[in-house]
């Protein structure tokens, strides 16, 4: 049954918001837009906007004051400040364009296929990007210029390939932080060649950033083509802004406001360049955010204090909780109507197969929703206190202190560039208060305590130098190491081989013991519960359909849906015999 507070949006919000409105309605996103778009229209309507050619010259009009057929007043050659301010945005733009592509495409692609392939490849093309590096830009440009002569194109050409190491660094960092991600491995194993990947997977991940680069790129290109212009480099028949603001200067004292209309027509497409890529990488890094949804609705924040009451000896009790993501059509419920009650001292089983909300269920006790997640409806009773919706600040003096939690992937949840010892020392540091010196005694006694031969070793090691089993005794240890209430433990052993998954839940079973915590084991392991649980809540579709004493769950299951996810438990039962075409059992 639906939530009574799902909303539905309006109809012309149906569609899937495409790229380019998502910037026209991000406000600056809308002014870059607007800006660039008007000064590319100039440069390309140029001979129909323009009153003048811009070589056409009134010796009368020498720096002559706006008027009389000058919108802007007369150059020091008696031309048409305004006709060349136009025409200087379409030549101004091509020299930029000439520099953004040779450095992108050049950068990119080089980038792209060092990083992925790394090896030789990388080492050649990072000797060849570090040397292009070492050289001073401005200089090899004047050198080119006076072998190559007058031509700003070539100049930018040259320009670009002195900027492409830029790209390169930038992709290839970015490519070595993702081609080892999971969907990355998927894409090979499915038959996939190295070019569709590097296309299809990885280039689409890291493109925000380069688009970044493209548009800081874009404005560098037009100020050192300006500059260089402005210096006296490049054909002066060729009307440029650059061009236009060594005239103006030459100048100065005569026509002073002349210098202005140049600097503006710059200064105004740069930053439209920055805001427009800034807009464009906000709207895709929000990658698969839930969108916002019209009206959604304004949960208020339930006072922190006891309404109702709670059993004696209950820590954690949780009473129809309801917790939603937004979508175009309204609330999508991921967990509906959740009942749960939990005993000090006690271990609670939450099973269930992938999509019943488990895990839901436990970030919301932990104030830990993903991006749009909402508790709609419900409360969360920890300790005789309602803390659904509770502010973070409060949601943060309870986390690691009251309440604790264990991720079920190990290596993810440690961070590479920190120590074993630092990442255990700075939760006691921040939540006890304690001293480092004494935080180090306490953290090597846990690792000592969660089974590390060598605790010492482990404290100045690495994630990447100890093992998956070892990293989530180290997790443990830091999960205990405050001393919490209730252990959140979120199917700990899925990523640990059968020997290590029994040591893990005998050092569970006996800090369990040890501390008195009351424990919520989130699985799908039917044999995990058995071996440490007490009692069991078995959800399906963000319900929970049963919740009974471990031993009379087993021993008599009352719902469907329970004796089917026992039914496919197949220790103790004769093994399945594989029938093959000719009809001769062949034992599984």
């Amino acid at each position: 049954m639906m939530s009574a507070v799902q909303q539905k949006s309006s109809p012309s919000l149906s569609g899937r918001s495409g790229l380019l409105r998502s910037i026209l309605t991000n406000p600056l996103g809308l002014i870059a837009a607007t800006l660039l778009g008007a000064v590319v229209l100039i440069a390309i309507f140029a001979p129909l906007i323009a009153p003048f050619a811009p070589d056409d010259l009134q010796i009368f009009k020498v720096n002559a004051a706006p008027g009389d057929g000058y919108l802007l007043g007369g150059d020091g050659s008696g031309r048409d400040i305004f006709s060349r301010l136009v025409y200087g945005a379409r030549n101004t733009l091509i020299g930029a364009l000439i520099t953004v592509s040779v450095s992108s495409v050049v950068g990119v692609t080089s980038g792209l296929f060092a990083g992925y392939f790394g090896g030789r490849r990388e080492i050649v093309m990072s000797w060849i990007s570090d040397g292009l590096m070492s050289l001073p830009s401005l200089i090899v440009l004047l050198a080119f210029y006076q072998s190559l002569g007058s031509s700003i194109e070539i100049s930018m050409l040259v320009f670009g390939v002195m900027l492409a190491p830029g790209f390169y660094r930038l992709t290839r960092n970015l490519v070595n932080g993702v081609k080892h991600e999971l969907y990355v491995d998927a894409a090979r194993v499915s038959g996939l060649s190295d070019l569709r990947i590097i296309v299809g997977h990885i280039l689409l991940v890291i493109r925000a950033p380069v688009i970044i680069q493209i548009s800081v790129v874009a404005g560098i290109s037009i100020v050192i083509q300006s500059g260089l212009q402005f210096l006296g480099l490049g054909d002066t028949s060729i009307p440029t802004w650059g061009g236009m603001l060594q005239d103006a200067f030459a100048n100065m004292f005569v026509v002073p406001t002349a210098i202005f209309w140049p600097g503006l027509a710059i200064s105004v497409t740069v930053a439209s360049l920055v805001l427009l890529a800034n807009a464009i990488r906000d709207r895709l890094q929000q990658g698969n955010r839930p969108v916002a949804v019209p009206n959604m609705p304004v949960l208020a924040v339930k006072p922190a204090t006891v309404t109702e009451p709670v059993a004696e000896g209950v820590l954690l009790e949780v009473r129809d909780l309801v917790v939603g993501y937004p979508e175009k059509s309204g609330w999508t419920e991921v967990v509906k109507g959740v009942s749960l009650t939990l005993r000090r001292g006690e271990v609670l089983g939450l099973v269930g197969e992938s999509g019943s909300g488990k895990t839901q269920t436990a970030f919301a006790m932990l104030g830990l929703l993903s991006t749009g997640g909402r508790i709609l409806s419900g409360s969360i009773w920890f300790d005789s206190r309602d803390i659904a919706n509770l502010p973070e600040e409060d949601m943060r003096k309870l986390r690691g202190r009251r309440i604790a939690y264990v991720p079920q992937e190990p290596m993810s949840n440690l961070d590479p560039a920190f120590r074993i010892g630092y990442q255990l020392t700075e939760p006691m540091v921040t939540v006890l208060g304690i001293s480092k010196a004494e935080a180090r005694e306490r953290a090597l006694t846990l690792l000592a305590r969660v089974g590390m031969p060598n605790p010492l070793r482990t404290f100045n090691a690495y994630p990447h130098q100890i093992s998956g089993g070892m990293a989530q005794r180290v997790l443990i240890a830091r999960a205990i190491s405050c001393n919490p209430d209730l252990l959140i433990a979120d199917e700990p052993t899925t990523a640990l081989d059968v020997t290590v998954q029994a040591e893990v839940l005998n050092l569970l079973r006996d800090l369990q013991a040890e501390m008195n915590m009351s424990v919520i084991l989130v699985t799908h392991n039917f044999g995990v519960v058995a071996d440490i649980c007490h009692r069991v809540s078995v959800m399906k579709d963000g319900r929970v359909v049963e919740t009974n004493d471990v031993t009379e769950l087993f021993a008599a299951p009352r719902h469907d849906y329970t004796k089917m996810l026992l039914g496919a438990v197949l220790d103790d039962v004769t093994p399945r015999v594989y029938q093959p075409r000719s009809g001769k059992g062949v034992a599984a």
